[in-house]
């Protein structure tokens, strides 16, 4: 009788399968984004590790959590090259995923483009200070590109727009030994 109260193991649980999105007929694939490694929670909420491109110094992942709002990109423990590599994305998100308990949310609804237009607008407005131009980079819009489900591509011409349409909050320098954009939030004006 003793030997069966340690014996026993509670019955493995299932994860539940992705569901099909009723538009497409597949899994979820959000534009712009390319999930590398998914992983379930305790209440079976998924932890994305995700890329959204190749950099020029290789290819860094983020993670999100959908059940908890956990999202990272950089680890805060290293001073140099915080971005994850693949190795350590995978270890965070399975860590993240053995001790969270928050039950699976809806897929988030991709937005429409004004919508994205005005994130991009706002993260711009947020990025400047007052004593000097802020240079903004694409990989910094890593934890948002699951929300704004959109490819570089289409950043980069919404980006290259608000440039155009307000030269005061935004500007664009081009290399002139390569093809390289850099975008800059001008600074706030003087009072």
């Amino acid at each position: 009788m003793a030997l069966t109260l340690f014996t026993r193991r509670p019955e493995p649980v299932e994860p539940p399968a992705p569901e099909p999105w009723p538009e497409i007929g597949e899994t979820w694939k959000p534009e712009g984004v390319t999930i590398a490694q998914r992983y379930y929670n305790q209440a079976h909420a998924v932890v994305l590790v995700y890329t959204t491109d190749d950099g020029p110094h290789g290819t860094y992942y983020s993670i999100a959590c959908l059940g908890c709002h956990y999202a990272t990109a950089r680890d805060g423990k290293r001073t140099y090259n915080t971005r994850y590599n693949l190795a350590d994305a995978a270890k965070v998100a399975n860590e993240h995923a053995t001790t969270c308990r928050a039950l699976p949310r809806d897929i988030p609804a991709r937005p429409d483009d004004d919508t994205v237009r005005e994130r991009l607008h706002t993260w711009v407005g947020n990025a400047r200070r007052r004593d000097e131009d802020m240079q903004l980079w694409l990989c910094d819009l890593d934890l948002l590109r699951l929300t704004l489900q959109r490819s570089n591509d289409w950043i980069v011409g919404a980006l290259k727009q608000l440039a155009v349409d307000q030269p005061e909050i935004l500007r664009i320098e081009r290399s002139q030994y390569s093809d390289h954009i850099s975008y800059y939030a001008r600074r706030l004006p003087e009072n």
